[in-house]
């Protein structure tokens, strides 16, 4: 069971920490200024733009080329993959059934073989 006194130490620990990465966070801004002349302020997460950073900006014919580039190339993909489609639609196979003379012979088959294996437990029973 954790006293107070555990917990002023622990309380005192996490403040010795954090001063030690605000100290570590303005030498990291310090020497990225050096070799980039970069912000000094550390990045909050690299996916996100820094704040008040400029953009690029795309011209909006700019944008629609890339569109209609990209159009373009999901038409072909869809061309490529409906081509062996179609070859398949021209012929389909048609589905294989079974007669009635077929699905009796079949019966009498199975039948006939439970019968030699009911025959030949009753005969190993004796």
């Amino acid at each position: 069971m954790p006293t107070t006194l555990d917990k002023e130490i622990l309380a005192a620990a996490i403040e010795g920490f954090e001063a030690q990465k605000t100290r570590l966070d303005a030498r990291i801004a310090e020497i990225r200024q050096k070799l980039g002349g970069g912000s000094s302020e550390a990045p909050a997460s690299s996916a996100a733009p820094a704040a008040g950073g400029k953009r690029r900006k795309m011209s909006a014919a700019a944008r629609k080329r890339i569109a209609d580039a990209q159009k373009k190339r999901w038409a072909a993909v869809r061309k490529e993959s409906s081509a062996p489609a179609s070859a398949k639609a021209e012929a389909p196979k048609t589905k294989r059934r079974l007669s009635a003379a077929g699905r009796k012979r079949i019966i009498e088959a199975t039948k006939k073989r439970w019968a030699a294996v009911r025959a030949a437990a009753a005969k190993e029973a004796k």
